[in-house]
């Protein structure tokens, strides 16, 4: 090699060597690398900019060792962590909310998304005002912001029914540089302690008056062949149906408040909408002069759903039914639409009736509320209980015209086969 070559090389070893300080200095975590083979060891503590090189005698005469000490909170931009996490998070069955110090989100969990009714990507860069569609006087998050400390276990009474803990994490120096919310929903709580209590209720029911019932039938009967024609008459038409109706409420109590057998299987929810439930829907709907339009999502073309196909049926004609009832002397149309949305299907059964009246549409799923004369109230609370054995949930609105119940299942993306 000429001295010109060697120059040069040194010149460039040399711009090797500036090359890898300079990349060393903007690491901004601490780590300590030993190479066992050249007996030196490389050091860079937190806040020090420069490492430090020291060589040591080594008992080994090769290999390598690398140590990291990364703080993914002041060490990694935090919106990577995030992107790391947000999957993760979207398994908690808990509203998860992360903001900055003004109250932008930067993540949002499927769960809260679900919960209030928003897209969970379109949240993103937005104020949590939006997301949970309350005052900024009545969010926890924005009052632990204010006061710059966390909150503790705190019991959340608007419409937002449960318990809210959050979190703070700083920059540098000392402002905030997120807020981790977490809010736990009572209101599922609170739905079973309702079923436990109708669980009670119902095994005191069978075993008191279903005996009973069923004795009388019998002896009636046994003994209709020896009594007078119109005796007959009142039982086969007033007594023994009127008992099999007695029966027939017990069995549908004691099917809301036991768990119920679901033999589920892949179904299309836009297959089944316009053909399984269809089909249902036509001969009915002719019958009582109803139209029935559909608005389906060719998105879920691509998604099923895992459900019991007898059972879902029950729901959707249930409150075909409740429809037909509601149902005035004009013509009534009835609407059913799907959407998806997150990771679940929404399901919108809309009629154009005359509503259900403000001061009832919070009771109509509660076992035996019914305003009607022969109603039993369980058809409701049947189809929710079916409902959420699918883990899925059911709720109901008032639209500008009639009654709007809104039903939510999750999906699975359908495998696509490999060429």
């Amino acid at each position: 090699m000429s001295y010109q070559q060697l120059k040069e090389r040194i010149t460039q070893l040399e711009k090797e060597v500036e090359f890898y300080k300079s990349f060393v200095k903007e690491l901004s975590f601490p780590f300590q690398f030993t190479d066992y083979t050249l007996e030196m060891r490389m050091e860079k503590r937190r806040g020090q900019k420069e490492p430090t090189i020291t060589s040591f005698v080594s008992q080994e005469k090769n290999g390598v060792n690398l140590q990291v000490h990364i703080d993914p909170s002041t060490d990694l931009p935090f919106e990577r962590l995030e992107a790391f996490l947000a999957p993760i998070l979207d398994l908690v069955p808990h509203h998860i909310v992360f903001v900055d110090g003004n109250g932008i989100i930067t993540l949002c969990n499927l769960q809260a998304a679900n919960d209030t009714g928003m897209d969970r990507d379109a949240m993103i860069g937005k104020h949590i005002r939006e997301l949970l569609q309350l005052p900024d006087e009545a969010i926890i998050t924005l009052k632990s912001i204010e006061m710059n400390e966390p909150i503790y276990n705190q019991e959340v009474l608007d419409r937002y029914y449960g318990i809210i803990n959050t979190r703070l994490i700083h920059n540098e120096d000392g402002s905030i540089k997120r807020v981790i919310s977490m809010f736990q929903s009572l209101n599922m709580m609170k739905e079973t302690e309702k079923l436990a209590v109708a669980g009670r209720i119902a095994a005191g029911i069978a075993h008191e008056i279903r005996n009973p019932l069923t004795t009388v039938r019998g002896y009636l009967q046994f003994f209709k062949n020896d009594l007078p024609d119109r005796i007959i008459s009142l039982i086969d038409k007033l007594l023994i149906p009127e008992l099999d109706r007695a029966n027939s409420i017990i069995t549908d109590f004691l099917n809301i408040a036991k768990p119920a057998e679901v033999k589920t299987e892949k179904i299309n929810i836009n297959e089944f909408l316009m053909e399984d439930l269809g089909l249902l829907l036509r001969s009915e709907a002719l019958l009582h002069d109803i139209e029935v339009d559909y608005d389906l999502d060719e998105r879920l073309n691509s998604y099923d759903v895992e459900a019991d196909r007898n059972q879902l049926l029950q729901v959707f004609l249930n409150l075909f039914h409740n429809a037909i009832e509601a149902k005035t002397e004009k013509a009534m149309c009835v609407f059913v639409s799907s959407k998806l949305h997150n990771n679940l299907v929404q399901i919108y059964f809309r009629d154009d009736g005359p509503g259900i009246p403000p001061t009832i549409i919070d009771h109509i799923f509660d076992p035996f509320f019914s305003t009607k004369e022969t109603g039993t109230g369980l058809g409701l609370s049947l189809s929710r209980k079916i409902i959420e054995l699918h883990k899925g949930t059911m709720k109901v609105q008032n639209g500008d015209v009639g009654a709007c119940f809104i039903i939510e299942l999750p999906v699975i993306k359908r495998e696509t086969a490999s060429s």
